[in-house]
């Protein structure tokens, strides 16, 4: 059969077998699949005059497109209108942006949303009284860097209902000052108080917001995510899945999705007998339906993950009684309750697991559900694991969902916080890949930014371009190799979503690749160098040409 499209001209890393780059000269395409890939003579013989060429530079190389296996997809569309906070380095900084924002909505009644602050960063915890500085009278309700603490004005508790009467809720704390009124911070499961209130976005606005930002994924490399569901109190499926499905069927979804679900959608999902994997749109379309996303504990930063051991204390910032160890946001009965029933129902769950505590539970939870579903059973972040649990998961078929680029500002506040564990038991990459664990890489975009080639880096480095020259490795034993990172963000992400027929450039898989500059692989790898700073001058789709440069 003649080939369609014939790739050829320098190096290709087909990622073929277990290990390995599996270096090809050239790869033939044909139906939007790899019909061949191998030596270009070999390849030649199969082309003819119709065939569409696409010929390497001498300093480019090809490489399957990359898999995001945890970002916020229709949240972090949402995000691109809202207030962005991660670039302030003060919280004068951060309040000057709010003003402008409130300055600019004609409309007083309009909430103000946004994202992006970090009490570490900013050397302090906000308040409802600098918010009214900035915007007085004006319900506003603003994410942390990690989307686990929410800062609110003294409106939208008004609103909601929040006053020094109101006891924390379960998973959940709201910050009280030392007159025991609430100081405007309200941590996991209280910040539900609030956002309960934020009128929800309408259809059509999720579903622009979703195109335009895997557009924007797109020049980046990235042909499929994993989003693991919306940050507030949804109705049946929720809006996000709805607008997935809706561009699935009119054919604008520009990626592959596979979208999770929140305990309180499970009964809606398990109704329908929607099982994972299942099409939210057309069969063969883009949308999938995922995993049921579980909360275990809350983050580092915000002081919640629950730990084995207490947190190292800090001078001058106590921390609630009780919360020593960080505070579960959901029992680990619960948990596992949940999971065994989404399993039950042919659902796959994803727990977030920040904490060794937390990690060790949700492993205890997840043990029984594997094999019993389409996908595998994943931990999602794993920041912190104790090395008698780094066995487990190859053991009983259960994933680790990772985000290197976390590290790039964990790194300082997990040394504090954690102290010795953080570099020995932090963020363990290579001791899972050692256990034959399969370790899928992601951004958790919003939090941190769309972008996967500085998690590649810091995944092979742990150290970050951005960092004061000199400084050391974070837990350097945990270093990956360049391939493994490779294999984390093209192949794993496909392997635990059961599409044996992604990631790799060989016969018989989709033909999703991107052409990038060679020098980005290129040893060694120098923090913040052309790894991290790597851009696609070509990204294909199922054979087709998606974006070039």
């Amino acid at each position: 059969m003649p080939l369609d499209m014939l790739v050829t001209g320098g190096r290709i890393a087909t990622l073929a077998g277990d290990r390995g780059f599996g270096w090809v000269e050239a790869v033939g395409i044909t139906g939007g699949r790899v019909a061949f890939a191998g030596t270009a003579i070999e390849l030649e013989t199969r082309a003819d005059p119709h065939t569409f060429r696409i010929e390497l530079d001498p300093d480019e190389v090809a490489i399957p497109g990359l898999t995001d296996a945890h970002l916020h997809l229709a949240e972090g569309g949402m995000a691109l209108d809202r207030i962005d906070l991660a670039s302030t380095a003060t919280i004068d900084d951060g309040l000057a942006l709010i003003a402008a924002a409130h300055e600019a909505t004609a409309d007083g009644e309009a909430w103000l949303e946004g994202h992006g602050w970090h009490n570490d960063r900013w050397g302090v915890w906000p308040t409802a009284a600098d918010l009214e500085r900035a915007a007085p009278g004006r319900a506003v309700a603003l994410w942390a860097h990690d989307h686990h603490a929410l800062w609110v004005s003294r409106r939208a508790m008004e609103i909601a209902g929040i006053d020094a009467d109101r006891g924390d809720p379960a998973g959940g704390i709201i910050r009280h000052d030392a007159g025991g009124a609430p100081t405007g911070v309200l941590h996991e499961a209280a910040a539900r108080i609030v956002t309960d209130h934020v009128p929800a976005a309408s259809a059509e606005q999720y579903e622009g917001a979703i195109a335009r930002l895997a557009r924007d994924l797109i020049r980046l490399g990235v042909v499929a995510v994993h989003d693991p569901g919306a940050l507030s109190l949804q109705e049946g499926l929720g809006r996000a899945i709805a607008a997935y499905g809706v561009l699935d069927e009119r054919g604008d979804l520009p990626i592959r999705v596979h979208a999770s679900i929140r305990s309180e959608q499970l009964a809606t999902a398990a109704g329908l007998e929607l099982r994972s994997g299942d099409p939210l749109g057309p069969p063969g379309g883009r949308a999938r339906f995922g995993w049921l996303k579980l909360f275990a504990d809350g983050t580092l930063a915000s002081r919640t993950a629950a730990l084995l051991d207490p947190i190292e204390p800090e001078a001058g910032r106590p921390l609630p009684p009780g919360t020593e160890r960080g505070i579960w946001l959901t029992e680990p009965d619960d948990v596992a309750a949940f999971a065994k029933q989404a399993a039950a129902a042919g659902i796959a769950t994803q727990i977030h697991a920040i904490g060794d505590r937390s990690c060790r539970a949700s492993l205890d939870a997840l043990e029984g559900t594997a094999g019993r579903t389409a996908l595998m059973p994943r931990l999602e972040h794993v920041q912190l694991l104790h090395p008698d649990d780094r066995a487990r998961f190859a053991r009983a078929g259960i994933a680790a969902s990772i985000q290197p680029i976390h590290v790039r500002a964990d790194a300082p506040i997990a040394r504090s916080l954690w102290g010795d564990r953080a570099e020995t038991r932090g963020y363990p990459m290579r001791s899972l890949l050692e256990a034959d664990a399969v370790v899928a890489f992601g951004t958790d975009a919003p939090v941190e930014p769309i972008d996967p080639w500085p998690g590649l880096s810091m995944a092979v480095t742990r150290i970050d371009g951005s960092w004061p020259a000199g400084s050391e490795a974070f837990g350097a034993d945990e270093r990956v190799t360049l391939e493994q990172a490779l294999r984390a963000a093209c192949v794993a992400p496909a392997v635990t979503a059961a599409e044996t027929d992604r990631g790799r450039l060989i016969p018989g898989q989709r033909a999703d690749l991107l052409v990038i500059p060679a020098e980005a692989l290129v040893h060694p790898i120098e923090p913040g160098g052309a790894l991290a700073t790597a851009r696609p001058r070509l990204v294909m789709i199922d054979g087709e040409i998606a974006f070039e440069s």
